[in-house]
């Protein structure tokens, strides 16, 4: 019987027990990774450092209340401490996250738990800090590109240089589109060393359930459109909200929390749609469902995105979508069944197709079953065996 593969899972996008959404996508790959067997895996998820636990210092009081270790879904997770510089904490992060990391890293081996391979996640600045990792232990290490890692910083001239130096250090790299593999190899990156292994969708999580409950609840009788995401301006939410000024019928619920709430707010007084848009907090994942199941569309108006999980989210709950262009949306709504994909990006372009898609709707089961064949299987095995590749003798 073979030895399992044994996994250092390197990002700062990773869920911890104060913040426990953050970079879900990265913990969900990694957790359906280990179910499916021959791996496991330790986390090493870097927090930024501040001495101040009291809550009115807001996400930096979050920071610190995150504990130094603890264990989630039976994989431990450690949260060492690296500091932020302002300005010229872009530049300086790998560097900071790498020295921040080494000490937990010597200890870990010291005590005979080891690692066969660095798993890193989000290309800069968590995957250039592996590289620094991988140099000094010996690893191999592959990384995975997520989106903006690879869509907006490289416009930055040192971090693109430090990218471009990671990837060509790298033992192989993953990309969750072919978009995202475009992008790199725009920039200079092997196409060789690439993979396009995109994310899956939890379809026992994700499944239609309450869609009535919760329309009464809600004092839902019309269309009901659904924007879920962070409240940061290349979400789109605002688009969704002046599209909703087009459609007088339907009405509109934004899942998220962010700098722009308050904006949004009033932009839907500005439009006088207030009445007909309702915001939630983030939601665990367990109950996203049932408000998914809820909507009649899922809109996604974003300017920039590698593989939007909300999408098939969505879909895995019988609701078509309606998105952008944007990175891989085009690889994930395929076909008719899934939804639409609107080439500009203008509230009136969103308008028009959601109204066409409430006019001539797909079952809510061939959207189901469009998105049942996007489960995990596929992307565990890819994984497995891209990482056998590299450790073979």
């Amino acid at each position: 019987m073979n030895d399992p593969v044994r996994l250092l899972t390197f990002s700062t996008l990773y869920p911890n027990s104060v913040s426990p959404r953050h970079g879900i996508f990265v913990e969900t790959r990694l957790r359906q990774l280990i179910s499916s067997g021959g791996v496991e895996a330790k986390v090493i998820a870097p927090v930024p450092w501040f001495p101040l636990k009291s809550p009115g210092f807001g996400k930096y009081a979050d920071f610190a209340n995150v504990p130094n270790q603890e264990n989630r879904y039976n994989i431990n997770v450690f949260h060492p401490r690296y500091p932020l510089l302002p300005k010229i904490g872009m530049n300086l992060a790998p560097i900071s996250l790498a020295a921040a990391s080494m000490p937990i890293l010597k200890k870990l081996i010291g005590q005979g738990r080891d690692f066969d391979l660095i798993d890193a996640h989000y290309f800069y600045p968590d995957g250039v800090a592996a590289a620094f990792i991988a140099k000094q232990l010996g690893k191999p290490f592959v990384i995975t590109a997520r989106g903006s890692d690879v869509t907006l910083i490289p416009q930055y001239s040192l971090p693109r240089k430090m990218i471009l130096w990671a990837a060509n250090q790298a033992s192989a790299i993953i990309t969750v589109s072919s978009a995202l593999k475009d992008n790199l190899t725009e920039i200079g990156v092997d196409p060789e060393k690439i993979t396009v292994l995109r994310n899956g969708v939890d379809t026992e999580l994700f499944r239609s359930s309450g869609r009535e409950e919760t329309r009464t609840s809600l004092e839902i009788s019309g269309p009901l459109l659904l924007s879920v995401g962070n409240l940061v301006g290349h979400k789109g939410h605002d688009i969704a909200i002046r599209a909703l000024s087009l459609l007088p019928e339907a009405k509109l619920l934004v899942i998220g929390e962010g700098e722009e709430k308050t904006s949004l707010s009033k932009l839907a007084e500005s439009l006088k749609v207030s009445n007909r848009v309702l915001f939630l907090a983030n939601l665990p994942q367990e109950e996203l469902g049932r408000y998914y199941s809820a909507a009649d569309v899922l809109v996604l108006a974003s300017s920039r995105e590698g593989w939007a999980n909300v999408l098939l989210e969505a879909m895995a709950c019988g609701t078509p979508v309606v998105a952008s262009s944007a990175g891989g949306n085009p690889e994930v709504v395929a076909c008719r069944e899934a939804g639409r994909i609107v080439p500009e990006r203008t509230p009136e372009a969103f308008a028009g197709a959601i109204s066409e898609l409430l006019a001539n709707p797909p079952s809510r089961e061939a959207t189901r079953r469009y998105a049942e064949d996007f489960g995990w299987e596929e992307i565990s095995a890819g994984q497995k065996t891209l990482f056998s590749s590299i450790l073979k003798p």
